[in-house]
Formats: structure tokens, C-alpha cells, sequence
């Protein structure tokens, strides 16, 4: 039998904890505030336990589960509840709800709500009391049950569970499956565990999958989601076995991640933060509640990040080969037109006889690309008004630099270097990389009073390497000093703008983005799906920190120079290109969108998103339409960016939006013939051709 433990409200949410009075098990509930008296009474199910824990040693679970799952072993049951105590500092409330085994182990289920947000983040410290060492096989971060509370029965084909699928230049899609197409529903006996068990292994945390969920009840429309602060190997747990469907997840374990962590007498272990929310509403509400929360770390980035400023990236200007030549004549062209950073991307470095994509880890700077010294270069873009930026991969060394033999200092898994093809991977825990790379990297931020790091990450560690009790604690612990060490360049170069990138996308993940002012959105530089990558990502990441590409072509024409342009309204505007090659006309585009996109900005940094348009099943051929309105907080702005793709197009797009109502069209960046208008909260827009982008700017009456 299970009892109210205690109640607390959090903003939009309520959090119910009961305990069995019979095990003293303790567990969580999440529902909106508004909806407590429609908790349906009497459910039978088992308690899901607040925290998921396997110590080596302990039995297994049972239920045909052995290799299939680690959820609700031996030890899991042994944690009894003690105590539990709230503690406010400052805007933080925090519910730390202990357990005890009596071997001499004690659990910290952490809550901690920021006030103002409607998403709570969840992490579990073990602590060991005993006179032993102890290996953890499994520790959760999260673990929530009694999904939908809303039902007395398995609610069935009533639950849908939302997936973000990532491959490399087509993050973030979209999965829906209604859980009985997992079989996740119960046996006739309610025996035989039901698991969906999924995550990533390696040092690209979006890789297959974000670490995201969501579980919809479409009857009594409530959505539950999750997300997981991690930059190494994680796994999320959707499971049942009776009329509850539970779902925990944080570090993957040791059968999934290969790991196992060894904590002696008297230390503790403490997991990565997982994002919990509720709302009434589906994927998109919850998701936003849950991507907004990010926002409370992101209050000290330097102020010249304030107003969301632009950034010219060379990269598919020169492709590897930044020749002061390149960089002063797009200088020349971008001068005076709004753009703040100037980033110099990768093969300032290289070296002759080597290739610049093969050659990281020297960080050398090649005198023959400027031949009038790198001062000058940086003096020019200074001078015309740009901060100056670099690009470093800095964790990695290429197959052609002298770095990749010296390895002595390289990351090895049972006493072998790991090479991934061309590249090898820094031990970033060594004392003497940590010098060699200061030397190298921060010494030559300060050295040319460089603004902007881009720092980029192209290869995976995989499951983990030697230097700790298990690959996957090795590669957890590597990982972590990777964070370390941005922090240190900021605390070395203050103000400095730190970009995130991993071959695009790889790393969009809340630890790495707390960490760092922007991200790199993808590598989809010039393709047609960038819109549909760029819309996926505010289910995840702000917008604010999504940094989009707008690759600009002298071949360009004016209904390509407006898609591209488009598509970065979407999060954070990224030129490149051959900017010196473009004529009066296309300028006069360019212009334009630059000019409304410093209008707009307000609504991109703190503003809530409508996604529109048609099921888009192939990314690369890409049909239908599709429409992103983003209303800005107080309602006074909104902005929607419109994009066609192939096949038939509508003559007319009719997007209904309550938030629109008030607000009159001040602006539009648009391909000829497209027309927009505005009554009420109706916005019609007229799509002429396959292919066209349009941005429409609507601001208070």
C-alpha cells in the first residue's frame, strides 16, 4: 500500500511523493499544478522507486529483464526511506529526499527548482558510509513512474513517446510511436518487463539520438518530458510491467556504456543534472518548458552577446585555406553592414607538405597565408569595425601533425592509442596537455586579443579508454576535463565568445551549452533542409544559441539569396561565402535581411515558437511547406519565417496563431510574388514557387 509522502508545488508543476508502507520505497510523481483532482484514484501498479541504482555484487532484476535492463535490481529495494527537507537559497529550492541501506549506503535524490521556470532538474548522490569499497554498476540521474496518473488502466493506444533521432547534418527529427508499437504494453500477466532502453555511447552526445524524451497522454493531453545534461555515453529507460509505464535515465550503465564506478569508503558520486517537466499541451509545450530552463545559466555570457550580434564565418569562403587576401577582401565587403564577428575557420595552421583537415594538434600559424604578419590581418577586421575570431579543435591531433605521435599523452583503450582514421584523441586530464594547450590555445587568445573561439570537435572516443575502473567512467572523466578546460580559457580571457561545435551538431546537449555562448546548429552549410533543422533544434536548444548558416553565391539568385538568408532567422545569423563577389542588387538583399534580423532579435532571444507546415519525410528532397511563428514574451513583436520546399504548393498558407492578435505587418524580407496579410489572428501568406523563403515582421499596433 503507498501513501502520500509529500506535496510541493513548483511554479506550473506539482510534485507528489509517495512511500509503500510496507518496502518504505519511495517515489515521484509529476503533474500540472491545475490537475491534481483529476489523478485517478485506486491504480494499481508498482511503485516506481525514486532512484534506479545497481551495486556489483547484488542480484539482478528478474522478469526475462537480465541484459535487457539493470531498472529495479536488488539494490534498488534496499534503499529505505529516511528523511526528506527543502532547501531555499536564494531563487533555488532544492528537495533532497534521502534513502538508507543498511550495508552503510545512503542516496540524495536531488529536486531543484529555479523560480520562474516550469521545468525542475533532478540528480542522485551516493554516498558511501561503509568500510568498503563499492562499484556501481547503475545510478540514475531521474526516475519517474505511474505514467499517465490520469487512468486507472495501461491507458492504451493513449500514450505516445517522442524521440529526437541526429545523424550528422540532419539533427533533431522527429520520431512519435504510440508505445504499444515499442511493446510497451503489459503481458496478460503483467510479467515479462517491457523496455525501451536507448542512448548514445562515445564523446558525441548527439549522435543517434538527443538525450530527450517525451511521453504524451493524447486522452487527458499532459506531456512528460526529459532531458539530460551529459557530454559523454547516456541511456534513457521508457518501462513497465503492470498499468504504469515508468521511464528513468542518466549515465549509461555498465551493460549499456560499459560503465562501473568504484566509489570508496567515505567518497560519494554524484550524477549528471537531468531537465524534468509536465504541461498540458504536447511535445512542443513541454519540450519549450524544458529548453527555456537553460536560461538560468546563460545570465553571465559577455554583454556583447546582448543583442544577439551577427557572425561572418570564412569557412565556406576558402575552405581550409584563410589567406589574408580572402579574409581583407571579404573584409572590404562586409564593412559597415552590421556584422560583429569575423571568425577565421580551420588551416590557419597548416603547414606545407600537409593537409589542414589532417594536421591539428601542432597549432602552428602558417606565415604563408599572411605573409604581412597575423597582426595585420586581425588589425584589418579590427579596424573595420569586426571582432576577430579563431577556430580550434583543440581536444583532437591529426594524423599529420608531430602531436599525433606523442602518445604519451593520447587517450588509449587496453594500452593501445585510440585512432579513429586520421585523428587521436588529447588525454585532457594530463597535467601536461592541460600546459601544452594553454600554451597553445589560451597564450594565443591573449597574445592577438582574439574575441571569438570556435572550438570544434570532428571524432568519437567511443565506449572509453584506460585510466579509471571501466572505459565508460574513463571516458566520463575525460570528457569532464574537457569542460574544465573552457573553463579555464574563460577564466583566463575574459569576455571571450566561446562557439560549441562538433562537426555541426554533435554536442548540442544543456551541459555543453551552459558552457558556451552559441552553438553550431549543423553542417548542413548550403542545403535545402537547413529550415527543417534549424525548426527541429527549438524543441532543445534556445534559439539564441542556435547558430544558423546563410551561405552566400555570386550564382545566387534573389530567390535563393532570400531562402538562405530565411533560414537564419531561425536562431542565430552565420554568413559565408564569397561576400566580394556579389553585385548592388544582391547586396541590396542582403541588406534587407540583415536589417531585419537586428529588428527582430528581441522576439529570437526571448520569444515562445509555433512550428507549421507539412510531414517531411525526406530531408535531403524535402516537400510541402513549412512555417516557424516566434511571438516575442510580451506579445509587442512576432516574426514568421515561411519556407517551400518541392512538390504542389498551396496558393495559400492560413496560420492561425491567438498570439498574433494586436500586431500589424511592419516587414518583409520576401522572394517576388510572395504576399503576406494579416486580420487578426490569421496570417495568410501566398506561395508562388518550390523553394521560396519568406520573413514576415509583425510588431504591436
Amino acid at each position: 500500500m503507498k501513501k502520500l509522502l509529500s506535496k510541493h508545488e513548483l511554479g506550473t508543476m506539482l510534485v507528489l511523493y509517495y512511500i509503500e508502507t510496507d518496502t518504505e520505497n519511495v517515489g515521484m510523481v509529476l503533474i500540472p499544478k491545475d490537475r491534481f483532482s483529476d489523478v485517478a484514484q485506486g491504480k494499481k501498479c508498482r511503485l516506481e522507486p525514486l532512484v534506479q541504482i545497481k551495486i556489483q555484487g547484488d542480484d539482478y532484476p528478474g522478469g526475462f529483464s537480465h541484459g535487457h535492463t539493470m531498472r529495479n535490481s536488488e539494490t534498488t529495494y534496499r534503499f529505505k526511506y529516511e528523511k526528506q527537507q527543502t532547501v531555499i537559497e536564494n531563487d533555488t529550492q532544492t528537495i533532497i529526499t534521502e534513502l538508507k541501506d543498511e550495508r552503510g549506503f545512503t542516496l540524495e535524490h536531488r529536486l531543484i527548482w529555479h523560480v520562474g521556470y516550469s521545468a525542475v532538474e533532478s540528480c542522485c548522490v551516493f554516498l558511501n558510509n561503509s568500510n568498503d569499497i563499492v562499484g556501481l554498476e547503475m545510478l540514475s540521474s531521474f526516475s519517474m513512474g505511474e505514467i499517465t496518473p490520469f487512468e486507472q488502466d495501461d491507458a492504451p493506444n493513449t500514450l505516445i513517446l517522442h524521440r529526437l533521432r541526429s545523424a550528422w547534418s540532419a539533427e533533431g527529427r522527429l520520431e512519435s510511436r504510440y508505445v504499444e508499437e515499442l511493446m510497451l504494453e503489459p503481458s496478460w500477466s503483467q510479467y515479462g518487463t517491457r523496455c525501451e532502453r536507448f542512448g548514445q555511447i562515445g564523446s558525441m552526445p548527439v549522435r543517434k539520438f538527443f538525450p530527450y524524451a517525451v511521453i504524451e497522454d493524447t486522452k487527458n493531453n499532459i506531456s512528460w518530458g526529459v532531458q539530460i545534461a551529459c557530454p559523454s555515453s547516456w541511456q534513457i529507460e521508457v518501462s513497465r510491467n503492470d498499468s504504469s509505464l515508468c521511464i528513468s535515465g542518466g549515465l549509461a550503465d555498465r551493460e549499456f556504456g560499459h560503465w562501473l564506478k568504484k566509489v570508496k569508503a567515505g567518497e560519494s558520486f554524484e550524477t549528471p543534472k537531468a531537465i524534468l517537466s509536465v504541461a498540458e499541451g504536447g511535445v512542443e509545450e513541454v519540450s519549450r518548458k524544458m529548453a527555456e530552463l537553460n536560461n538560468h545559466y546563460l545570465q553571465n555570457l559577455p554583454a556583447v552577446e546582448d543583442d544577439l550580434p551577427i557572425v561572418f564565418n570564412e569557412f565556406c569562403t576558402t575552405w581550409g585555406n584563410p589567406t589574408e587576401e580572402y579574409i581583407k577582401r571579404a573584409v572590404d565587403a562586409l564593412k559597415g553592414r552590421g556584422i560583429t564577428y569575423f571568425v577565421i575557420d580551420c588551416g590557419w595552421y597548416k603547414e606545407d607538405g600537409r593537409d589542414w583537415g589532417n594536421s591539428m594538434g601542432d597549432w602552428n600559424l602558417c606565415s604563408d597565408l599572411f605573409p604581412n604578419g597575423f597582426e595585420n590581418t586581425l588589425n584589418y577586421i579590427r579596424e573595420a569595425g569586426m571582432i576577430p575570431g579563431i577556430w580550434f579543435e583543440l581536444e583532437i591531433c591529426g594524423r599529420q601533425s608531430d602531436a599525433f605521435h606523442n602518445t604519451e599523452h593520447l587517450l588509449k583503450r587496453d594500452g593501445y592509442v585510440i585512432t579513429t582514421a586520421d585523428r587521436r584523441f588529447w588525454d585532457m586530464s594530463d597535467p601536461y596537455v592541460i600546459e601544452y594547450l594553454t600554451e597553445k590555445v589560451i597564450n594565443f587568445l591573449k597574445k592577438y586579443n582574439i574575441g571569438y573561439l570556435k572550438i570544434d570537435y570532428n571524432d568519437n572516443i567511443g565506449i572509453g579508454c584506460d585510466g579509471a575502473e571501466s572505459y565508460g567512467e574513463g571516458l566520463r572523466q575525460k570528457v569532464l576535463a574537457t569542460q574544465q578546460f573552457i573553463t579555464k580559457i574563460q577564466q583566463e580571457v575574459p569576455d571571450i565568445v566561446i562557439e560549441n561545435c562538433s562537426s555541426g551538431g554533435h554536442r548540442l546537449e544543456p551541459s555543453m551549452m551552459r558552457l558556451t555562448s552559441m552553438s553550431s546548429f549543423s553542417d548542413a552549410h548550403e542545403c535545402e533542409e537547413i529550415p527543417i533543422i534549424a525548426a527541429n533544434l527549438h524543441r532543445v536548444i534556445l534559439p539564441r544559441q542556435s547558430q544558423i548558416w546563410a551561405v552566400l553565391r555570386k550564382e545566387d539568385s534573389e530567390r535563393r539569396l532570400v531562402y538562405s538568408l530565411a533560414n537564419t532567422f531561425l536562431g542565430r545569423m552565420c554568413l559565408s561565402g564569397e561576400v566580394f563577389d556579389l553585385n548592388e542588387v544582391q547586396w541590396g538583399i542582403v541588406d534587407k535581411g540583415i536589417a531585419l534580423y537586428r529588428k527582430v532579435s528581441p522576439a529570437i532571444r526571448d520569444g515562445i515558437s509555433y512550428r507549421f507546415g507539412s510531414a517531411v519525410r525526406s530531408y535531403r528532397h524535402p516537400e510541402g511547406w513549412q512555417a516557424v511563428v516566434r511571438v516575442s514574451r510580451d506579445k509587442k513583436q512576432a516574426f514568421a519565417v515561411i519556407h517551400t520546399f518541392a512538390g504542389t504548393v498551396s496558393d495559400e498558407i492560413n496560420l492561425q496563431v491567438p498570439d498574433l492578435m494586436g500586431l500589424r505587418i511592419t516587414d518583409i524580407l520576401a522572394d517576388k510574388g510572395m504576399k503576406a496579410e494579416l486580420k487578426g489572428a490569421s496570417l495568410k501568406v501566398n506561395a508562388t514557387a518550390n523553394f521560396q523563403g519568406m520573413v514576415i515582421c509583425m510588431e504591436k499596433v
